[in-house]
């Protein structure tokens, strides 16, 4: 699927919804319309020329004889979950601002909590997915941060939390855009030319603290401006630290008692939120997209 792919995105009450999407069917033809809006071509070699598998609802390329089903190469791929129950799991998690729990989920649709949790960071994986296809550019704020439950006796740098490097654009009157952050092994200059070289465009300014390790960014094409140790550093970096804020109250708020081996996912699931904040109306089918576009990714890899 085209990574620039985009729909009409569209209203959606809860009452819209109900009416919209029925039944099954409904759902699979809405999802066959996002994924192929000009018409089904082969995955395999782009040729136009296909048919339908009797009973299977499979496509079948008549260049190639490649077979190919709406949900291959997408997060539902070889799911057992029907699609309703998808719809209406990407609708509730797309309308709740402060982060839809995994346990909840499982109340909300009469599921296991095991099958919630895993369509949660599928959902989550696709979210994530659609913002890598961003890079944040202009004047940029960025400091680092530390995740996870309190790491009695250590404070600082030395604690064992998860560490990550967080990045927020600013508009020309100095109100933020667009936000990322990056979980990390540790904090030195090799993290950081990653984090920046992905995340962030070439020509862009970029201030921070007085830390060592942010002195690499000058020689990676960027404008580097450091906050001295002496000034006030939460005041001139004041969106990156509000940034950090809040993703640490949206983990604590919402999905209490979060181990390490996650964070990254939720705050994956923080930054799509913030990234598309004045969106909210349309945030059901943004995130529809961004599942039906996203690579598939199965229960070994989000466990491992």
């Amino acid at each position: 699927m085209a990574e620039n792919q985009h729909i009409a995105y569209t209203t959606m009450s809860l009452l819209d919804f109900q009416e919209r999407f029925p039944d099954e069917q409904e759902c699979y033809d809405y999802l066959v319309q996002i994924r192929f809006p000009s018409g089904f071509s082969c995955p395999q070699c782009g040729s136009y020329k296909t048919g339908i598998v009797a009973g299977r609802r499979l496509w079948q390329c008549k260049n190639c004889r490649a077979q190919t089903s709406v949900t291959s190469g997408t997060i539902f791929h070889r799911t057992k979950t029907p699609l309703h129950l998808w719809f209406w799991a990407v609708f509730l998690v797309a309308k709740d601002k402060r982060g839809h729990s995994a346990l909840q989920l499982s109340k909300d649709l009469n599921i296991s909590y095991d099958r919630a949790w895993l369509m949660n960071h599928k959902i989550r994986h696709a979210m994530a997915f659609r913002d890598s296809l961003y890079q944040l550019n202009g004047a940029i704020e960025m400091d680092d941060a530390y995740f996870g439950a309190p790491d009695t006796g250590r404070i600082g740098r030395s604690t064992r939390r998860v560490k990550a490097l967080v990045a927020v654009s600013l508009t020309d009157d100095n109100k933020p855009l667009f936000a990322n952050i990056r979980t990390v092994k540790r904090l030195d200059n090799r993290c950081v030319k990653k984090f920046a070289t992905t995340r962030i465009m070439s020509g862009s300014t970029v201030h921070t603290d007085g830390l060592k390790i942010y002195r690499c960014l000058s020689g990676l094409g960027f404008f580097h401006k450091a906050v001295p140790v002496k000034q006030d550093k939460a005041k001139l970096l004041r969106w990156v630290h509000i940034i950090i804020s809040n993703a640490k109250a949206f983990i604590t708020g919402t999905f209490h008692g979060l181990g390490d081996k996650h964070i990254q996912r939720y705050l994956d699931e923080f930054c799509y939120r913030f990234n598309r904040r004045f969106m909210e109306h349309e945030m059901f089918d943004r995130l529809l997209l961004a599942c039906a576009t996203a690579e598939p990714i199965g229960h070994d890899e989000l466990t491992r």
